[in-house]
């Protein structure tokens, strides 16, 4: 067996209607199933979906307030008002910023921007940063990314003489500030059939409103905010995406091709990934280590060479804060012992960790990190002692409205905001603890024990030939993948692994090669060479991962990216025929424990595990040796010595019935051991050189001599005299050289097939046999017979 590292929720599609739709849109079944499971049934929404371009957008005017927004913004530049564009300090409220820069450069305002800095002044409008507006003579403040909470904030702003026009896309409060106008597809009275925009996608519509035009020299700027900002990929969002890759790769902007450039990313292959993983991270740095101003300059700068040296200058803000999140984590590490061990080792349903030295600009990242370790909703807090607050981010796990979880309680906050996966908030430091104990009562009343293993999402459950290298290249057309659009996930079954073995200069990487029904399949692991040792040749696979192309040399092969494996039944991993089996065993015990699979059970002889005695690992020698803590935590099972008789391997079956994993571990057969079945041809020229000594000796040297002369080995004189012995044919006296044996000149006639001596050497020698010359398959199957027996019992009596 291998257990799965999460769990898999595959969708469930019916094959007719699949069938129905691939017939209907001329696409494979394959595509028709990923098209479902993304709500689309009907060739009409396969064409929207796959090849809708900028003629598909939506009217601008159809959100609610966005005459008002263009009828005021037009009078202001029309009347040389000082206009300010108002942004938030992450990717999406740094792309927001941008694209109204550009903007407001075509209407020729008088205009500039302001984003607060993220430690200083923290989230959205401040009475301070409103002050200085009036100060410096602005009159008109169009918020991006922001505002749609600032109740207050904008009633400061109306005493000032301030119009504030508010552009946001985060979950309406239900108390809306008094703007001049408020411009969010979220709104109860916004009609706009797409409500996923970003914050940079509803700056993208008042563009397109503001200039009479979609603008689609503004689209890459757009597509930023919208992947750095985890908004799902379809609908409008899907089109502004997908078109601005296509203008990405030919970039006019010295910001954007500086940031591809810092970040090695190839133009020929660029994906929406790109954005999230390369480009997002070096602009998000600027906001959370220094000012998101730096970003802004980056992305509208005109001039490669300055755009040059702010991204290298985004790239070390990069590097810094990745160290910092580093160091973060394993401080947080250090206050999640603690907890769990105040808790009797068990991890909270919710996490909540402060410290006065974190970094609130990284505290978002490092929750994310802790829900990957823990799957538990997590809270992270920077504190500020002089002020008594807390700022934090808190992160969600599948099935909890975070959001929702936080209004429950929002009296404790002195401010929050986001969704049900994400959110910030300040609160005062003496409320944490109190925090803690609300959250953990919501987490308890919603969650099952279920909730806290991850899953995973499969869009499809197909068998290998179903997925050949021209439907591969067909799924092509579901991109740009990002969220509400992942790349597609299927599970294949019951699939044999032709060939297996790691890559990589120290083996971190596992690569399969599966077959199902004469077709085959490349399967690679990224970071999971561990595998190699507990993945059977034998065994029957299930896996997870993402279907792709291999290109090499000027060949293409279809390819799966493993992203998780699972074995339902028990494995025997067979290493026979291995140099120095004993310490080829430890090794594997000792591999197994540091890889967090122990305790391993040892079956060995006493006298190989009297050398290794200090080992750590569980060992047994005999079912007589030791007792284990809990036979039920074994996994693995390690052999290598043969068990006396099957008997005995009926009582492993039986006391660990529990394992996983059989390894069996064994050397060459040395001849001198060898126990061939009792052969009469081999027998009776045995007893007649026995009848010609009359009387011999029970020593060490007569046993090998007699044994060698006879044609056979020590063992099999040892079971022969047995056999003698007890149908009468020879006499033993026992005595202080080892004992004497004599011939009986005229014994009765017995059947030597009568004598159970006999007959334990036939089982013997069989048994024997199996574990040293029987193929692996056959190994396997009278083995592990025995172990699905054992495991059938115990379900039939649970």
């Amino acid at each position: 067996m291998l257990q799965s590292r999460t769990r898999w929720r595959c969708a469930e599609v019916s094959e007719h209607k699949a069938e129905q739709l691939a017939a209907e849109a001329g696409i494979s079944p394959l595509l028709a199933k990923l098209l479902i499971v993304r709500g689309i049934e009907d060739g009409d929404g396969v064409q929207r979906f796959l090849y809708d371009d900028l003629e598909a957008v939506h009217d601008p005017y159809l959100l609610a307030g966005m005459k008002e927004a263009v009828e005021r913004i037009h009078r202001a530049v029309e009347q040389k008002e000082h206009i300010r564009i108002y942004g938030d300090y992450d990717a999406d409220g740094v792309s927001s910023t941008s694209l109204m820069v550009f903007v407001m450069r075509e209407l020729g305002a008088h205009f500039d921007y302001y984003i607060p800095h993220r430690a200083n002044e923290g989230y959205g409008l401040n009475n301070a940063a409103l002050d200085l507006a009036k100060d410096q003579g602005v009159s008109l403040i169009i918020t991006v990314d922001t505002g749609i909470s600032a109740v207050e904030q904008i009633a400061y702003a109306k005493q000032l003489g301030i119009d504030v026009v508010v552009t946001d896309h985060h979950e309406p409060p239900a108390l809306l500030p008094e703007a001049y106008t408020l411009v969010n597809p979220k709104l109860p009275t916004c009609s706009y059939p797409f409500k996923g925009l970003a914050g940079v996608g509803v700056a993208f519509k008042l563009a397109h409103a503001l200039l009479g035009k979609v603008p689609a020299h503004l689209l890459e700027i757009a597509a930023i905010g919208t992947v750095a900002d985890l908004m799902p990929l379809v609908g409008e969002n899907r089109v502004i995406v997908r078109e601005a890759l296509k203008r990405m790769k030919r970039t006019s902007y010295p910001g954007i091709q500086a940031l591809l450039d810092i970040g090695g990313v190839d133009c020929n292959q660029l994906v929406a990934t790109n954005i999230a993983f390369s480009m997002a991270p070096r602009i998000n740095a600027s906001g959370r280590l220094a000012h998101a101003e730096l970003a802004v300059k980056l992305l509208i700068a005109d001039d490669l060479a300055e755009a040059k040296i702010l991204a290298e200058e985004l790239d070390s803000l990069n590097k810094e804060r990745q160290k910092i999140v580093d160091l973060t984590v394993k401080e947080a590490e250090k206050q999640m012992a603690a907890k769990m061990e105040a808790n009797g080792g068990e991890v909270p349903s919710v996490i909540v960790l402060a410290n006065e030295e974190w970094n609130v600009g990284v505290i978002g990242i490092v929750a994310s990190k802790l829900v990957d370790r823990y799957y538990r909703p997590t809270f992270i807090l920077g504190i500020d002692s002089e002020k008594g607050l807390c700022k934090g981010s808190a992160r969600s796990i599948d099935g909890f409205d975070l959001y929702g979880a936080m209004t429950a309680c929002a009296d404790l906050f002195e401010h929050y905001g986001g969704h049900h996966a994400a959110a910030g908030m300040t609160i005062a430091f003496d409320k944490l603890e109190e925090l803690e104990q609300k959250m953990q009562l919501i987490a308890e009343s919603q969650l099952t024990p279920e909730h806290f293993v991850p899953c995973t999402d499969v869009d499809a459950v197909c068998t290998l030939k179903e997925v050949p290298l021209q439907v591969i290249d067909e799924l092509s057309h579901l991109e740009p993948f990002g969220m509400g659009n992942p790349q597609p996930r299927i599970v294949i079954r019951d699939a044999s692994i032709q060939d297996k073995r790691t890559m990589g200069k120290e083996g971190q990487h596992l690569k399969l090669m599966l077959s199902q029904d004469r077709a085959t399949l490349d399967a690679v692991a990224f970071q999971r060479g561990e595998l190699a040792d507990i993945i059977s040749p034998l065994a029957q696979v299930d896996v997870l991962g993402e279907l792709s192309v291999n290109e090499w040399n000027g060949s293409r092969r279809p390819q799966l990216m493993l992203k998780d494996i699972r074995i339902n039944h028990v494995q025997l991993i067979d290493l026979r025929g291995t140099k120095e089996s004993v310490v080829a065993a430890v090794e594997l015990a000792r591999k197994l424990e540091s890889l967090g699979r122990g305790p391993v059970a040892w079956l060995t002889t006493p006298e190989e595990a009297t050398v290794y005695a200090g080992e750590t690992f569980v060992r047994w020698t005999s079912m007589a040796d030791g007792q284990p803590t809990d036979d039920a935590k074994i996994q693995d099972l390690i052999i290598s010595s043969i068990p006396d008789h099957p008997s005995v391997w009926e009582q492993w079956a039986n006391r660990f019935s529990h394992v996983e994993r059989i390894h069996v571990i064994l050397n060459r057969r040395p001849s001198e051991k060898e126990v061939r079945p009792p052969a009469r041809e081999r027998i009776i020229p045995a007893f007649a050189a026995c009848k010609q000594l009359g009387t011999w000796l029970n020593d060490d040297g007569t046993r090998v001599s007699l044994a060698r002369k006879s044609g056979l080995s020590p063992r099999e004189w040892e079971y022969l005299m047995d056999v003698f012995a007890e149908l009468g044919f020879v006499t033993f006296s026992e005595h202080a050289a080892g004992g004497t044996y004599e011939i009986v000149e005229k014994p009765q006639k017995a059947s030597l097939e009568s004598s159970e001596h006999y007959k334990r050497w036939d089982t013997i020698s069989r048994w024997e046999s199996l574990w040293n010359e029987a193929a692996s398959e056959q190994l396997a199957e009278r083995l592990l017979s025995l172990w699905d027996n054992k495991k059938s019992q115990q379900v039939s009596t649970a």
